[in-house]
C-alpha cells in the first residue's frame, strides 16, 4: 500500500519566546501508550519535573495511541478515528508535552497526512493546530521554558543514544545532550556510531528481524564498550530493544529515560 502524501509541509511547534520558568503554564501530558502500559515511571518523571519548574500538569484521560503502529503497518483508514480522538483530546491545551520523540514526530508528520487521506479538511486543520502545540519534553524545556539546568543531580556514568525518530522526525537536535550536560554529578561517555539506528524502528523489527537483530547487536556492543552504568535515550522502546541485548550479555548497563534523570535530585538516587 502506498503511503498517503501531504500537500503541505509537516507542522512544527509554534515558535515561542523562551520563559525563565513554567509558572502559570498549563501543560497536557501526552504520556503515549507504550509508556502508560510499560514504563509508567517515565510520564511520572515528566510530571515531577514540570511541576518542579512551576507548570500545572494535567492528564487528559481520553488519550490513547497516536496511531503510529497502525500507520506504519498500512492501516490508514483504521488510523483516522485514532487521530480524531487525539485531536479532540488535546484541542483545548496550549502546550502538549510527551516523553517520546517518536510519538511526537507521528503527531506532527502523520496526523494531517491521514486526515488528508480521509478527505477530511476540517480534521486536517485541527490536526495541524494540535501538532503546532506538541513538544518533546527536551524541546519544551529548552525552547519554551528557556531552561537547560533543571536542577537535576545524577552522580553516575552514562552514555546517550539519540533515537532516530527524535533526531530525524521530531528534530530535537542537541537539546537532550544540552540538558544532560547540565546535570550535576553526571559523567557522559561518548558512544561510537551514536546516531545509527538501534534496529527497533517499530514494525521494522517485526518485519525484518534478522537485520534488526544485527543492528541491535552492534548498538549494544558499542554501549557496553563505553563502560557506562546507564544508557540514556528519549524513547523507551529503543531502550527496551538495546537493553534486551545488553541484558542477555549480562552487561550490567541499566536503561533510563532522559526525563527520569532530569527529574532526579540530590538524595533521590544512590
Amino acid at each position: 500500500m502506498t503511503a498517503p502524501t501531504s500537500t503541505t509541509p509537516a507542522t512544527s511547534p509554534t515558535t515561542a519566546t523562551p520563559r525563565s520558568s513554567g509558572a502559570g503554564l498549563r501543560v497536557a501530558l501526552f504520556a503515549t501508550c507504550a509508556n502508560d502500559v510499560m514504563f509508567p515511571q517515565t510520564p511520572k518523571a515528566v510530571v515531577t519535573l514540570l511541576e518542579r519548574l512551576g507548570c500545572t500538569v494535567v492528564f487528559p484521560e481520553r488519550q490513547t495511541c497516536c496511531a503510529q503502529p497502525f500507520v506504519n503497518s498500512g492501516y490508514f483508514d483504521e488510523s483516522v478515528p485514532v487521530v480524531r480522538n487525539h485531536v479532540e483530546t488535546f484541542a483545548e491545551y496550549e502546550y502538549v508535552v510527551g516523553p517520546s520523540g517518536s510519538c511526537v514526530g507521528a503527531v506532527r508528520h502523520q496526523h494531517r497526512m491521514l486526515a488528508e487521506h480521509a478527505g477530511d479538511a476540517g480534521l486536517a486543520r485541527e490536526a495541524d493546530a494540535v501538532a503546532s502545540r506538541t513538544y518533546d519534553i527536551s524541546e519544551f524545556l529548552v525552547d519554551v521554558l528557556g531552561v537547560v539546568d533543571v536542577g537535576a543531580y545524577f552522580p553516575h556514568k552514562v552514555t546517550f543514544h539519540p533515537t532516530c525518530h527524535s533526531m530525524r522526525i521530531a528534530r530535537v537536535g542537541d537539546k537532550p545532550m544540552r540538558l544532560l550536560e547540565a546535570v550535576k554529578g553526571i559523567t557522559i561517555l561518548p558512544l561510537v556510531d551514536a546516531e545509527r539506528c538501534c534496529g527497533f524502528g517499530g514494525t521494522f523489527a517485526m518485519k525484518n528481524p534478522d537485520v534488526s537483530t544485527s543492528m541491535a547487536g552492534d548498538k549494544a556492543r558499542h554501549v557496553l564498550d563505553t563502560g557506562a552504568e546507564y544508557l540514556v535515550a528519549g524513547d523507551n522502546l529503543c531502550l527496551l530493544n538495546i537493553s534486551g541485548v545488553t541484558g542477555r550479555q549480562q552487561g550490567g548497563v541499566k536503561p533510563i529515560h532522559l526525563a527520569e534523570i532530569l527529574a532526579s535530585t540530590e538524595g533521590e538516587r544512590s
